[in-house]
């Protein structure tokens, strides 16, 4: 078949109900709840997706859980290459259909993104854009972002709670670890919400798309999202004891807060990342080496539906 066309004012056909019911039909395909997948079918929201996007001609995508390709046959004559990739094998042949107009332009890759991101991509994306699943959505944004640097920015559908904590701002009862963490690598730039009744079938959760710019916090140490999760280990606990639960010496953390001029009786949501990256070079040496960017159980609990 030829793919999809878009026509007049529409940005991708496969944006409404009865072009996706087609489509699953046709391959005899019902949806799977495990693999998170509700399928968009408002042609607005594409077009809102692309407009924070702002693609050029130049761009490689990154797109995690294309499905049909409802999101993935308006990027493809906007960008010079589009890497997808899908968990659900039954969807290759759905997608080489869907995008045969631009199949030259896409990189299908099969399996599961945490795995096979970053180093089973054929290209390095600038760009990431994507309707995530929602169990590993806010996971798979860190792990994008801390271990693909040349992704310059992130515009991603996730869960309405996800996105809360993404945007959250310290003092907060959002803000936590992962926005931290998050904040070491971009910042939020735009955002807009995202109703059950743009999908099908419709989730029993809100969504919401986010826009993040890589903006790294200069100077901050590797051991940064260490002194993060020992922060936030014990949420009501005071910074200092949560952090000597964790295992930090109590008289090098005196030293290190006083350095900083941080109070040791706050709470780790009173402060702001570029407190914590005083915080870390502070502590120089005392700081452990553990807690990856991507690995934290606050993201693991932000992801869940």
């Amino acid at each position: 078949m030829g793919g999809f066309v878009p026509q007049d004012g529409c940005i991708s056909p496969l944006a409404n109900p009865r072009a996706t019911a087609d489509v699953l039909a046709r391959h005899g395909l019902v949806t799977k709840h495990r693999l998170g997948q509700n399928f968009l079918v408002d042609d607005s929201v594409i077009a809102r997706i692309l407009g924070l996007a702002e693609l050029d001609p130049s761009d490689v995508v990154l797109e995690v859980g294309p499905g049909i390709g409802t999101l993935t046959v308006a990027m493809l004559p906007r960008a010079r290459a589009v890497c997808a990739v899908e968990a659900d094998r039954r969807l290759e042949s759905v997608l080489a259909e869907t995008c045969a107009r631009d199949v030259a332009r896409l990189h299908l890759v099969m399996g599961d993104a945490l795995r096979v991101v970053p180093g089973g991509l054929p290209l390095a994306p600038g760009k990431f854009v994507s309707n995530l699943p929602y169990q590993v959505a806010a996971t798979l944004i860190l792990k994008v972002l801390s271990e693909l640097p040349s992704v310059r920015r992130a515009v991603v559908m996730v869960q309405a709670e996800v996105a809360d904590r993404i945007c959250a701002a310290p003092g907060s009862k959002t803000y936590g670890a992962y926005t931290a963490k998050l904040a070491l690598l971009g910042r939020v730039t735009g955002r807009f919400e995202v109703g059950p009744g743009s999908f099908s079938p419709p989730p029993h959760v809100s969504s919401a798309v986010v826009r993040i710019d890589r903006a790294p916090l200069a100077g901050a140490p590797a051991a940064t999202p260490a002194v993060i999760d020992a922060a936030f280990a014990q949420r009501r606990k005071t910074i200092r004891n949560s952090m000597v639960s964790s295992g930090y010496e109590r008289e090098k953390l005196n030293a290190a807060f006083a350095a900083c001029g941080i109070a040791p009786g706050v709470r780790a949501e009173a402060l702001w990342p570029e407190d914590f990256v005083r915080l870390a070079a502070a502590l120089g040496d005392a700081a452990p080496e553990a807690a990856a960017l991507g690995g934290d159980s606050d993201a693991w609990r932000a992801s869940r539906p």
